[in-house]
């Protein structure tokens, strides 16, 4: 069994969505975001950033007692090797699929995140920041539909990778985009939008 902490943002959706894929047998823990439960004692001893996803693997692969882990990548990564599914074979598939997984964790999320957070949240209006952060949204999807002109997914097969990027990109009306602009990235992202373990993880909580 493996308790998810999380809430209804990309991020969190990254989780539930590699949980559905794998199979696994977990229990949701809601972290209300929006009330400040990120910040509660008993949440920070398991996530010292104050921030979702996090996990406890009650079982995890090498015995000892439940293992927390904090930051999406590495819980991906995590499920990953636990399972030996969704991280394709070989140190070449591996690498091919971690520096995709790193370029969504460096780049794609906060840049993405700052779109959303200048052109919907912000007190202000900023026209620097949104133009700043929409034009990146744009440079970055524009890295994505080049990649995925040559390979099904951004690893060659569906993986971590593309489980990390799919719930930034399915907000592509907040950060100002089309995806009729980039077409390969469009047929990827509808691919995955039709998966039922997707479906069914994109829904939690």
């Amino acid at each position: 069994m493996i308790d998810l902490y999380t809430w209804s943002t990309p991020n969190g959706r990254k989780i539930s969505i590699a949980l559905e894929e794998l199979g696994l047998t977990y229990q949701v823990f809601p972290i209300n975001i929006s009330k400040n439960e990120q910040f509660a004692p008993d949440f920070l001893k398991i996530s010292p950033n104050n921030k979702i996803p996090a996990i406890v693997d009650q079982e995890p692969p090498w015995g000892g007692g439940p293992y927390s882990l904090f930051e999406s990548g590495a819980i991906l990564v995590y499920l990953a090797d636990k399972t030996g599914k969704l991280i394709p074979p070989g140190p070449r598939g591996r690498y091919d699929c971690l520096q995709w997984l790193m370029f969504q964790m460096g780049g794609l999320g906060p840049m993405l995140g700052q779109a959303h957070h200048f052109r919907r949240f912000a007190p202000e209006q900023l026209p620097y920041a949104i133009k700043r952060y929409t034009d990146e949204t744009a440079r970055l999807y524009g890295v994505m539909n080049r990649r995925l002109a040559d390979t099904p997914y951004l690893a060659g097969e569906y993986s971590i990778a593309d489980i990390a990027s799919y719930p930034w990109i399915a907000r592509h009306e907040w950060q100002g985009q089309k995806l009729e602009d980039f077409p390969h990235l469009k047929r990827w992202y509808d691919a995955i939008g039709a998966r039922p373990a997707v479906k069914r993880g994109f829904a939690v909580p």
